[in-house]
């Protein structure tokens, strides 16, 4: 999963796959565990990009970006910039 839309679409599967009885609730709950923690990384991204006004585009939730005089910059990720501040 590498973005919102793929892991909604893993979790409306794991639901429909509890309810078909094709899934084991331990099973269920071991990746709602991981969607949560997915979640609540990409809650801290935004944080980030809220808190600094940094001009930083995330990759797991599309469109979320600064939007400089009507246009959309080309900006590094997150990721990526936290990995160059790391390098100095």
């Amino acid at each position: 999963m590498n973005n919102i839309n793929q892991l909604r679409a893993a979790l409306f599967e794991t639901l429909q796959g509890v309810k078909e009885g094709t899934m084991e609730i331990d099973r269920a709950k071991a990746v709602s565990d991981v969607a949560q923690t997915i979640i609540n990384t990409a809650k801290v991204e935004i944080d980030y990009i809220r808190a600094t006004d940094a001009d930083v585009a995330t990759d797991f939730i599309g469109g979320v970006q600064k939007r400089i005089g009507g246009q959309v910059p080309e900006v590094p990720s997150l990721v990526s910039q936290l990995s160059s501040a790391g390098k100095k």
